[in-house]
């Protein structure tokens, strides 16, 4: 008589509600680096904006956030939710000089510290625990 191990089931995981506003916002999010270095911020009113580097390191980020965000949707993937959480967190990076280079219109430090505000909720949705689903 032989022993059969019984095979261990994972159960498996979908997103939760909080995941799915998580996620949103940081496609969201990564829609709007995506098309950052399109729209140069002040290079139409003599003002000096992010330089291009920034510009085209925040497109790359969107573009990893939105392939990210695609996998964490569909898998509820741990990996890639914490994907998008670091590319949300470097992309908010980029954007904290606005709050100390002298010069910067306070539009656009408001909108800043919304933007990092609202990144800081992202990622906290999007790594909050995803629900077990129900077989």
């Amino acid at each position: 008589m032989t022993a059969q191990a019984s095979p261990v089931t994972v159960p498996a995981r979908a997103p939760s509600t909080r995941n799915k506003i998580g996620l949103v916002l940081a496609a969201l999010f990564g829609l709007g680096d995506l098309s950052s270095p399109f729209t140069p911020v002040g290079a139409d009113d003599g003002q000096a904006g992010p330089p291009m580097p920034v510009l085209v390191a925040d497109a790359v980020l969107g573009v990893v956030t939105l392939v990210a965000v695609v996998f964490a949707w569909r898998s509820a993937s741990r990996v890639a939710a914490r994907i998008v959480a670091g590319t949300r967190i470097l992309s908010a990076l980029t954007a904290l000089p606005a709050f100390f280079v002298s010069g910067v219109p306070a539009p656009v430090v408001a909108l800043v510290a919304v933007t990092v505000v609202l990144t800081i909720v992202c990622v906290v949705l999007v790594l909050a625990p995803p629900r077990e689903r129900t077989a």
